[in-house]
């Protein structure tokens, strides 16, 4: 077959809801835009760990401490697997699991907005756990019916511990929802600085090209602003539940069109945190990354010179 007979054929299998596997034929263009979607997803995983991993030695109670650690131990292992899932693509293209972590470290990969920002109080690690967890949470499970099949089972297991960390956050949250006014004000004080990126999170109202492309190429099943408004319909109802105020006095729900209405962040200052790289910690933490990254590069080296020497 010649290749628009192949690609007529991988649409077909598409249509069909066929999984794709590593092994098989696939276009440049889905290669590519599925390798972008996966990598950041894995780098985000890792880069995820460090607002929370600052409060493993400041967590109240030896209980909290280790319930923190624990989830910080899943984000990396997320990381681990899905750069796993991004290697099999990348092979082809010539780059191998060191090129894309070098990618996070020279920035030429994009992470998450969520983990540009700090978390100064214990209710901001709550906040994560529990609304940023939670929209992690609802962007994953749309993933799950992913044309890419090893993505798809990677997904299963990742999406499943999120959960626990969902649990995790609500946990904390609702400890400080019923405590002092002081712990009160300071989770209010918590969601009124993560509002604004948990609407960058899931990027901008607009669908682009290459989103579009996702979407045809059977990628993603839905847009950022169908995932925006899960988010808003489950998590609204329920963080007013707790007495808490949302920092945005134009939001409400919009019956006749069946949506929530809200105000638009600053687009500007998504793309300068996500794309150069500019947010309040972005500097801290990947230098954090290329420290550990060089720190143990004699434990890489070394494993790999001791699986060329084991017999085959």
């Amino acid at each position: 077959m010649n290749h628009d007979e192949r690609h007529d054929r991988f649409m077909e299998r598409l249509e069909r809801g066929e999984k794709i596997e590593a092994t098989d034929w696939m276009p440049d263009e889905y290669r590519r835009l599925l390798l972008k979607l996966i990598h950041m997803h894995a780098v985000s995983e890792i880069m995820g760990a460090f607002p929370e991993k600052e409060w493993v030695p400041k967590a109240p109670t030896l209980k909290r401490k280790l319930a923190i650690m624990a989830k910080v131990q899943d984000e990396m292992g997320h990381g681990q697997l899905l750069l796993r899932v991004a290697e099999d693509l990348a092979a082809p293209l010539g780059k191998t699991r060191e090129d894309l972590i070098d990618d996070l470290i020279e920035g030429r990969v994009k992470f998450h907005n969520v983990f540009h920002m700090g978390s100064p109080t214990w209710a901001d690690a709550g906040v994560i756990g529990w609304l940023v967890d939670g929209a992690a949470i609802i962007n994953q499970a749309a993933l799950l019916d992913t044309s890419y099949g090893p993505y798809a089972r990677v997904l299963k297991r990742i999406c499943a511990e999120e959960s626990f960390h969902m649990q995790h956050g609500e946990n904390i949250i609702l400890a400080l929802a019923g405590g002092t006014k002081e712990q009160k004000r300071m989770l209010q004080e918590a969601v009124n600085r993560w509002w604004e990126p948990l609407i960058f999170f899931f990027g901008p109202v607009e669908v682009t090209p290459a989103a579009q492309r996702m979407i045809d190429y059977k990628i993603r099943t839905k847009t950022n602003e169908e995932l925006r408004q899960q988010f808003f319909n489950k998590y609204i109802p329920r963080i007013r539940s707790l007495g808490l105020t949302i920092p945005d006095p134009d939001l409400r729900c919009d019956e006749k069109e069946g949506k929530w209405i809200f105000t638009e962040p600053d687009w500007k200052k998504f793309g300068e945190i996500v794309r150069f790289n500019r947010g309040p910690k972005s500097q801290e933490r990947i230098g954090l990354r290329r420290f550990a990254h060089e720190e143990q590069r004699w434990v890489r080296e070394a494993l790999v010179r001791s699986r060329e020497k084991q017999p085959v």
